[in-house]
C-alpha cells in the first residue's frame, strides 16, 4: 500500500518525503507490535531494551553510561529504568565498595528467563512483518538503511 493511501492524502509528495514517511510509518507499526508484546510480559519497550543490552554483554557488568551508550533510543531516565528492573528482579545493581559512584549492573537469571519467553514471540511477529520481502530484498533494505545512516 502506498503511503499516500495510508495517509488518505491527495498531496503529491516528493521522493524524500515518501521515504521519510514510509520509514516513520513502518517504525510506528513495529513499535506498536513490540509494545503490545512487551506489555504482555510486564515490560515497557525501554525496559526491554535495557534487559536486552545486559544479556548481550554476556558475563560482563555494565554501568549506566555503558547502557545509555548502547540503547537504540537514548533516554535520560536510565537510572529510573534500572531501578524498576531491580524491583522486578530482572537486573542486579552492585555498588563498588572502593568507589561508591561506580555502580555495576547485570542481568539476573529471572531476566534471562523472561527474555527466553519474549524472544520466540518477537521473532514470529518480526518475521510476519517482513514476510512479503525475500531474503535478498531484506539484505538490500539493510544495506540501504546502513548507507543512509
Amino acid at each position: 500500500m502506498k503511503i499516500e493511501d495510508v495517509l488518505k492524502s491527495e498531496k503529491k509528495y516528493h521522493t524524500y518525503e515518501r521515504v521519510i514517511l514510509n520509514l516513520v510509518y513502518n517504525t510506528i507499526l513495529i513499535e506498536n507490535i513490540e509494545e503490545s508484546i512487551f506489555g504482555r510480559f510486564g515490560l515497557t519497550r525501554a525496559q526491554y531494551n535495557v534487559v536486552r543490552i545486559l544479556r548481550g554483554s554476556k558475563d560482563t557488568t555494565l554501568n549506566l553510561f555503558d547502557i545509555q551508550d548502547r540503547m537504540l533510543k537514548k533516554m535520560s531516565n536510565t537510572t529510573r529504568l534500572v531501578d524498576k528492573l531491580v524491583t522486578l528482579e530482572l537486573v542486579d545493581r552492585e555498588t563498588n565498595p572502593d568507589n561508591r559512584r561506580k555502580v555495576e549492573i547485570s542481568i539476573t537469571s529471572k531476566g534471562l528467563d523472561l527474555l527466553e519467553k519474549i524472544d520466540p514471540v518477537l521473532e514470529i511477529k518480526h518475521k510476519e512483518r517482513l514476510q512479503k520481502l525475500s531474503e535478498e530484498e531484506q539484505n538490500t533494505l539493510i544495506s540501504l538503511l546502513e548507507k543512509m545512516r
